[in-house]
């Protein structure tokens, strides 16, 4: 059973907004912790693991999709997994690339197309949908499963309101982007 504290949904207007809330979920990030990208092709599950590498202060330049290579590993103040299984056709290929052993609390891990395997995805993950509104806005819906996740979508609230209050100071002139919804 899910409460409000477990979902958040949070419109995302453009591949911008994508990426800024990539950055927040990765300044928020803490080894072991498990997000599991769901959506459609073109949904923007990539454009967000960039702004997570980039929240982690690594390298955007060499996010890409790993999906003809399976992994990925990136480094800022703590390793990032990045996986994508959505070539895998078996459970027994996800265990071959090692899918258990990415879940260590030294490492967080990012899973594109988990919703094909989840059965072998550990009880404690932030469930992340993207949902295609029109060509260019997402829904992102987080859900999340286990103690370490509910304190994850915490620290993700927020940090969320601190940078929607600081956008929307008198200096920065600005509003905060995205639109959240506690539900």
């Amino acid at each position: 059973m899910s409460n409000t504290r477990d979902l958040l949904d949070v419109t995302l207007a453009s591949p911008r907004e994508t990426d800024l809330f990539g950055r927040t979920i990765g300044t928020v990030l803490r080894g072991g912790n498990v997000l599991t990208l769901i959506g459609e092709l073109g949904a923007g599950k990539t454009a967000l693991v960039r702004g997570i590498v980039a929240g982690l202060g690594g390298s955007t330049s060499a996010v890409s999709s790993p999906t003809f290579m399976l992994m990925h590993e990136y480094q800022g103040r703590l390793s990032l997994i990045h996986l994508d299984l959505y070539r895998l056709h078996q459970p027994a290929e996800a265990e071959a690339i090692g899918l258990s052993a990415c879940f260590s609390g030294e490492t967080a891990t990012a899973i594109e197309w988990a919703d094909r395997f989840p059965e072998l995805l550990p009880a404690d993950r932030l469930d992340i949908e993207l949902i295609h509104r029109t060509r260019t806005t997402r829904m992102a819906r987080l859900k999340a499963r286990g103690t370490e996740a509910r304190s994850l979508l915490m620290r993700i609230r927020k940090a969320r309101y601190s940078r929607g209050r600081r956008s929307r100071s008198p200096q920065s002139g600005g509003r905060a982007s995205g639109k959240v919804s506690g539900r």
